[in-house]
């Protein structure tokens, strides 16, 4: 379907919108997935903040312009599928590697977080990276190991103590 010039200023300003407010953003190469799987998908980023849409190259290049995700430029091409993360850096990330593992043709081509062009070593560490839900949940874990260990110590030494008596 071809796009007339409004239609292309509105999907540059839309894109531009988004990645002024976004944390993070990676790229993908979607050809030969089919669209059931890719709807699927773009569902299971609406759930966790992220928003994808695939955009010709030079409109997503005019869109980035003047963006701290203007550095991706260099490696826009071919086919490309865009996620923002909104709401935690890493949420796109993630969402791109467990579906790259479940999708053999889907391949992860790029990444920005803070202005900066990432690795593929440094996606899978920001994928990896914990929510703050999830930092906060280990958190208390860790505290509630801690002190379980202090009151099992405690105990044990009144236990030691009144058998010593």
């Amino acid at each position: 379907m071809a796009l007339n010039l409004q239609k292309k200023k509105t999907i540059v300003s839309k894109i531009h919108e988004i990645s002024n407010i976004a944390l993070s953003a990676i790229t993908a190469d979607s050809q030969n997935i089919n669209v059931n799987t890719m709807n699927q998908l773009r569902k299971d980023g609406r759930k966790i903040g992220v928003t994808m849409s695939v955009v010709q190259n030079t409109l997503l290049s005019l869109a980035i312009k003047n963006t701290s995700f203007e550095c991706l430029q260099k490696n826009i091409k071919g086919s490309t599928f865009i996620a923002y993360s909104m709401q935690h850096p890493g949420s796109g990330a993630r969402l791109f590697k467990e579906f790259s593992i479940k999708n053999n043709q889907f391949k992860i081509t790029g990444g920005v977080f803070e202005g900066k062009i990432l690795s593929l070593l440094e996606i899978n560490q920001l994928a990896d990276m914990p929510t703050h839900k999830e930092a906060i949940i280990k958190l208390i874990l860790t505290l509630k190991i801690a002190s379980i260990g202090k009151l099992v110590y405690t105990l044990s030494a009144i236990k030691k103590q009144k058998e010593n008596l």
